[in-house]
């Protein structure tokens, strides 16, 4: 038997998906699209039933992709779990009456009672049975209460009972059911509500979001360095000797020895697993000393905002910056996402509604924003040099992604719809739901990281043996040398960079770099091309034309970006670089809509 999960975003069904199916799932892509939804089973009475986490949708009379695949899973399960918001009943009934109309079992779930108790709202959920002719179970997702009773009641479940009718009379049905079954007290705002209107205030909520995202990234960032020693030290004491016997059995001088081990320095000291260049070495010390503390990190807190209902928040207090540069809100999202790793990222775009919105997310974001192991690194780089060099690289990015955005926005026909988005209440996330979350992203990033880490290494040594490094940057050389002003050995690391870009900008170290080359490098290494399994995701969500336009742009914005730093490095300090860019900003938010108005009076002038 297929039991689909039913209800509009927002409603707590992945929580009680989670609570039903386990840790037993698997994310699947709906045959002919891109939307993925997520699959489990549940065994009672000695049988194993497929459970599946339906896309949330408002109604039945879609138009984003992922609504028409939650309208089409709909029609083909067996019973429907449908899942509302206690605290929204009225809003909710309305997607209810409308599955009326597929003639299938249902239940009902009110889930966030917890949340209508706090506020003052009591249903009767005996007599809401009674009138819609199905069982209704109170929930609670955070906390699994209620959820014994789903599988006894799925299983016995009855059709919806009641009248056909069109949008008007339902929504006059609804409001029938409303008044005979839900009441209302009078109570005072708790400190959690004026919190909740506090975070999305058109002056304070900018203000909050600013401090909140700077101090949970200044945590991961230091947590991630404390973590990052304490690694580095278990490696000396527990891995070095194995290197150290490999490296004898191996021999010193040996192409398997550079490959697989490279350069362990003398035997007397500890081993530079950053500099040493092999598979073995500092492919795995990458992967796993210096990148994976970031990533824990960041999902935990990514996870804990996720969950706690702060990202929508944010979604709506950005609104209005990022129609400025052609998306709306709900973009912040993927954006976040791809602050920990940029697949994720570009997975997430295909919930936005039109191509254009997909496809200026995509961009900006494979072109502006790193991991937040690169973002870890690239902090250790530049801050070594002092702190205006890290200032000098993010405002770098930042006038990047700005200028850039503005340019989509005048050049990327179609449109930015208007954002409409659930905005649900703060709730303490559970912290077994939590770490199962935790535990299936760091799979993924496992999966993904090792691999082309290693392979990177292993492919930079197999170059550099063969002499294919130098005769790459010797190609290249006008290029790096002299429009971004780079050493050649530079191009060991980006070429590591269509691999893994943390570890291109680790392998930065050995190179010496003055400090506004290390500016330039690390800017490059972030806008040059995604990793090649972002590049990968990029392609799917895109298609293979669109991802080409992506890279022409990338290519584009990193020469752009490189041959100013490299420029105004000769000629001002980085503190006049940081005011230079901000006021780029400025100009181009007045040119560029200039310059589009008039290029499109010339091409109606033409057509006329």
């Amino acid at each position: 038997m297929r039991l689909l999960l039913t209800g509009n975003p927002n409603v707590g069904k992945s929580a009680v998906f989670g609570h039903l199916t386990g840790v037993s799932v698997t994310t699947s892509n709906y045959p002919g699209t891109t939307v993925n939804y997520t699959k489990g089973f549940l065994t009672y009475g000695g049988e194993r039933h497929e459970v599946i986490d339906v896309p949330g949708i408002y109604q039945l009379d879609p138009e984003a992709e992922a609504e028409k695949v939650a309208v089409e899973m709909i029609a083909d399960g067996d019973v429907l779990i449908n899942v509302v918001d206690s605290t929204n009943l009225e809003r909710n009934l309305n997607l209810t009456l409308q599955l009326a109309g597929y003639g299938k079992p249902m239940v009902l779930l009110l889930n966030m009672s917890d949340d209508a108790k706090h506020k003052g709202i009591y249903i009767d959920a005996e007599k809401l049975s009674d009138i819609l002719g199905v069982d209704v179970i109170r929930t609670n997702g955070a906390t699994g209460e209620g959820i014994k009773e789903i599988p006894g009641a799925v299983f016995k479940a009855r059709k919806l009972r009641i009248p056909e009718l069109s949008e008007d009379k339902r929504w006059a049905y609804i409001g029938g059911i409303i008044k005979e079954v839900q009441n209302l007290k009078h109570r005072h705002h708790t400190f959690i509500e004026k919190l909740q209107d506090l975070s999305i205030h058109p002056v304070y909520g900018p203000f909050i979001a600013v401090v909140v995202l700077v101090a949970l990234f200044r945590l991961i960032i230091s947590a991630g360095e404390f973590l990052t020693e304490r690694i580095g030290a278990l490696f000396e004491f527990a891995y070095s000797p194995f290197i150290r016997w490999l490296s004898g059995i191996i021999g010193g001088d040996g192409i398997l020895h550079s490959l697989l081990l490279g350069d362990l320095g003398p035997a007397t000291a500890g081993i530079d697993y950053e500099a040493a260049m092999g598979v073995l070495t500092t492919g795995v010390f990458v992967a796993l000393g210096i990148v994976m503390p970031y990533i824990i990190l960041f999902y935990l807190v990514f996870g804990f905002l996720e969950d706690l209902g702060y990202l929508p928040r944010a979604a709506v207090i950005l609104d209005r910056l990022l129609h400025k540069v052609g998306l709306h809100g709900y973009s912040v999202i993927p954006m976040l996402l791809a602050c920990g790793c940029n697949v994720p990222g570009v997975l997430a775009v295909r919930n936005l509604e039109t191509r254009r919105e997909r496809f200026i997310t995509a961009v900006i974001m494979c072109t502006t924003i790193p991991c937040m192991a690169q973002t870890s690194l690239i902090i250790r780089a530049a801050g070594e040099r002092g702190g205006i060099y890290i200032a000098l690289v993010f405002a770098t990015l930042l006038t990047v992604w700005a200028v850039l955005g503005m340019f989509l926005k005048e050049t990327v026909k179609g449109l930015t719809p208007t954002l409409l988005m659930e905005v649900p209440p703060y709730r303490l996330p559970g912290l077994r739901l939590q770490l199962k979350k935790l535990g299936m992203r760091l799979r993924c990033f496992l999966k993904e990281a090792i691999p082309y880490v290693m392979g990177g290494i292993l492919l930079i040594n197999l170059m550099y043996v063969s002499g294919i490094i130098s005769w790459i940057g010797n190609f290249f050389s006008p290029i790096v040398k002299g429009v971004l002003g780079l050493p050649e050995e530079t191009v060991s690391a980006l070429i590591i960079g269509l691999l893994r870009k943390d570890a291109a900008v680790a392998l930065l170290e050995p190179l010496k770099l003055t400090d506004i080359q290390i500016v330039k490098a690390v800017v490059v290494l972030t806008l040059y091309f995604p990793c090649v399994a972002t590049f990968t995701v990029l392609i799917k969500e895109l298609g293979i034309k669109d991802a080409g336009k992506a890279v022409l742009i990338m290519f584009a914005a990193t020469l752009s970006a490189g041959a100013f730093l490299n420029l105004a490095g000769r000629l001002m300090s980085p503190y006049f670089m940081v005011l230079s860019e901000i006021l780029l900003i400025a100009v181009m938010s007045f040119v560029i809509p200039v310059l589009s108005g008039i290029y499109t009076k010339y091409r109606r002038s033409l057509k006329q």
